[in-house]
């Protein structure tokens, strides 16, 4: 069972955090390269790779969502709508602190774009190199993970109610093609 960590000197503030909202929110709308893939085998394990193959029916070939999701259908089938997500360099750069000491957020893309609702509703397609994905209607709002690694105050920002439309936490999405992305490939918006 996890514990929960205290707020330290190497969290960000949510003062800080709400500094930082005007620049995030600027960030580009259509399109980005992709600064960094990540690659999770298992549980706190993170690999960091120059390319991924994205599938439909296994999500990242070998990547523990088909073996372990923490969401699942009815059926204990691993849901397709979290087998890829993707978080904001700029919100990532502003909470992600200790890098010597703290685990990688985890996400599979770091791109600086707008993942806001607004610009990204529930049911964009994203084309990702060669496969094409499919924003998710799956909320990310951090877990107990986060507040540990990353601090109470950046957990509260990214679920405050007028933060929410934002997707602070990153976007949830399913493969809709196969396909393999690269490091410095284009996140596009169709």
């Amino acid at each position: 069972m996890d514990q929960i960590a205290p707020q330290t000197a190497l969290h960000t503030t949510a003062a800080e955090c709400d500094a930082a909202l005007p620049d995030i929110l600027a960030a580009p709308k259509d399109t980005a390269p992709i600064l960094q893939l990540c690659f999770r085998p298992d549980y706190g394990l993170r690999q960091f790779p120059d390319r991924l193959e994205l599938t439909v029916a296994q999500g990242i070939l070998g990547e523990r969502w088909t073996k372990k999701p923490w969401l699942t259908l009815p059926d204990g089938s691993p849901d397709p709508r979290i087998q890829v997500s993707i978080l904001s360099k700029r919100v990532m750069d502003l909470c992600w602190r200790d890098r010597d000491h703290t685990v990688h957020p985890g996400d599979t893309m770091i791109v600086d774009m707008d993942l806001g609702h607004a610009n990204l509703p529930v049911g964009t397609r994203l084309q990702a190199g060669t496969a094409v994905l499919e924003v998710s209607d799956k909320f990310n709002n951090a877990c107990i993970k986060w507040q540990n690694r990353y601090g109470q105050d950046s957990l509260r920002w990214i679920n405050q109610r007028e933060n929410r439309p934002h997707r602070l936490r990153g976007i949830l999405c399913k493969i809709v093609r196969d396909g393999i992305v690269r490091v410095d490939d284009q996140l596009t918006k169709l």
